[in-house]
């Protein structure tokens, strides 16, 4: 799981501040022809003359601050350095993957932007890329007028696909739902109109082993044997769509360079919440930072065992090997390069692998601070009332996403249903990754505090603490409701201030926090949230997420005194050889 996401496009094929632009996408095309790509793909066709910009594109794509990305490369040695320009190389294909997944006819699109050149050409194009095609990732509107409604299966289904139809298809062929359900399959139609599943490692194989090629030669190049075998092991998985080894390999990762590459989040995939998108992080560990959170990693047990929930329903057997890595980011690609920046992930979403080892919590210390300075510093100021401002924290800001991260890992995964092993990604389907969000938020929140109990923070931190986690809510709300980590924001919010932590102060026109009954309503809504996963209540979870992740007219009212400040960023990574430049 990630902390900020999600459904967006990638790489080489985007127009980046800096990098990508219109000239490299023919580049990218000839250097990845024959690439099989999406069944669908060949079906869907526009010229310029049928694209309808939004004339308000020019201040949608002024939501998104472009802000170049430096990663500390100083320890790197010149082997090392070689091996990050691998590592970068084998993760640019999988954006000419991730632009498929996002919808399949995102090529035909690029092309015909490549030739228009009518009013707001040049914004077009880049917001294309930030978004992965023609849909605002944060209201939904087609911005090009020739997507129409989006489809909740992107790339990954055949587009007038119901989800109705579709279990009525697997109940009808038992024999093939495994495979239709698979995470690293795609869907399309037979020639007599019934379902099949293709195989990612056939859809995407020449950009799969694109990325290979690049893997293995990184492998050849390092001298840290972690990373050696997990590329290794990564390239082979591409070919065989049996990632769970490559997984396991990624976790005992011990060196300075590391990259996390391949299928993970399922935020893409709406109609049923099942199919992985392709994305890549190319890091540099700080083992120094990375070592005074290690204490945390031996509080994983005592976290689980201080849920507000009863004992029968928390997971007492996940691994708890997890490492937490503080990382400068140095490229990214594919779906988390779309739409909102991720600051930190918690992966592999691999239950089997996270009983057996674990999950190991990454946090991407330059974005993070690129976000707060840019972003949530200014947008607190005018959510809180004055006698709050003094308690903002940058330090609280990390230290809930951190949580956040570990958190993911606790709570209910693998569970038991009327004597059926099964899991709450599973059963919760499409409403999972929402609720997942939210629980790792809230819950992010209720660890940190009962660390400060344990004296493991300061004990004056509690109200910055509160203060800068309330705060950041406003933030990830603006993300939209329609992303998971919006509604699970715009749901916390409605939680608290409903039930009396917070309000809209009549004089200010700004919230007034009561921190004591926000420590109260936080550890409730962990313990409702992980009560409706661990009994798989994916009608009860529906209902909660029905009737708190909306938005309130309060917080309506303080969110349109925002317009003037950045949603997010447009991450241009310097050390990758990209460069601001306007749009």
């Amino acid at each position: 799981m990630h902390t900020e996401t999600h459904r967006r496009p990638s790489g080489p094929s985007r127009r980046r501040p800096g990098s990508t632009g219109p000239r490299q996408w023919a580049a990218a095309a000839i250097l990845l022809a024959g690439c099989a790509g999406s069944p669908a793909e060949e079906s869907f066709t526009v010229k310029p003359a049928d694209l309808t910009v939004a004339p308000d594109l020019d201040a949608r794509l002024a939501r998104f601050a472009p802000v170049e990305i430096r990663a500390d490369l100083t320890d790197l040695t010149p082997v090392d350095r070689a091996v990050v320009e691998a590592l970068i190389a084998a993760s640019r294909p999988l954006g000419e993957v991730f632009l498929r997944q996002a919808f399949a006819g995102n090529v035909a699109i690029r092309t015909a932007l490549e030739a228009y050149d009518g009013p707001h050409a040049a914004a077009a194009r880049t917001y294309f890329s930030v978004m992965a095609g023609p849909w605002d990732r944060l209201d939904e509107t087609d911005f090009l007028g020739v997507g129409g409604e989006r489809a909740a299966g992107a790339g990954f289904y055949p587009r007038d696909l119901t989800r109705e139809q579709f279990e009525a298809y697997c109940e009808a062929h038992p024999d093939r739902r495994d495979a239709l359900t698979g995470l690293f399959t795609v869907v399309a139609r037979d020639a007599s109109g019934g379902l099949r599943a293709l195989p990612y490692s056939e859809v995407y194989r020449g950009w799969l082993d694109e990325s290979a090629r690049h893997l293995r030669r990184a492998a050849e190049l390092t001298t840290d044997p972690t990373l050696a075998r997990f590329l290794r092991s990564r390239a082979d998985a591409y070919a065989s769509g049996d990632y769970y080894q490559s997984d396991k390999d990624w976790m005992d990762l011990s060196g300075s360079v590391e990259i996390t590459i391949g299928p993970y989040e399922v935020y893409e995939d709406r109609l049923l919440g099942q199919k992985a998108s392709f994305e890549s992080f190319v890091t540099v560990v700080s083992h120094e930072l990375s070592e005074r959170l290690s204490v945390y990693k031996a509080e994983l047990p005592f976290m689980e065992r201080n849920l507000p929930i009863p004992d029968d329903l928390k997971n007492l057997d996940r691994g708890t090997e997890s490492p937490i890595r503080v990382a400068d980011l140095v490229y990214s690609a594919g779906d988390t390069r779309a739409g909102v920046q991720t600051i930190a992930f918690n992966l592999p979403n691999d239950e089997r692998v996270r009983e057996e080892k674990g999950s190991k919590k990454v946090i991407l210390r330059n974005v993070m601070d690129a976000k707060f300075e840019t972003i949530l510093e200014p947008l607190a100021r005018r959510v809180l009332d004055d006698r709050h401002h003094g308690d903002l924290a940058r330090q609280a800001f990390f230290d809930e996403t951190l949580f956040h991260e570990l958190s993911h890992g606790l709570g209910p995964g693998r569970i038991v249903l009327d004597g059926r092993a099964t899991e709450v990604r599973l059963e919760l389907e499409e409403i999972y990754s929402t609720c997942e969000e939210a629980k790792a938020d809230v819950m992010g929140a209720y660890n940190a505090l009962a660390m400060i109990d344990r004296g493991h923070l300061p004990a004056e931190y509690r109200v910055p603490f509160l203060t800068t986690y309330f705060a950041g809510l406003f933030r990830s709300i603006r993300f939209g409701i329609a992303e998971a980590h919006g509604r699970g924001a715009a749901a916390q919010l409605s939680w608290f201030i409903e039930k009396g932590a917070a309000h809209r102060d009549a004089s200010s026109g700004r919230f007034v926090i009561d921190p004591a009954r926000l420590e109260e309503l936080i550890g409730e809504l962990v313990g409702e949230i992980c009560v409706l996963q661990a009994r798989g209540d994916k009608a009860g979870t529906i209902a909660l997420f029905d009737h708190y992740g909306v938005v309130r007219d309060d917080v309506a009212a303080v969110l349109a005194g925002l317009d003037d400040l950045p949603v997010d960023i447009r991450p241009v990574f310097v050390d990758a050889g990209e460069r601001l430049e306007a749009p």
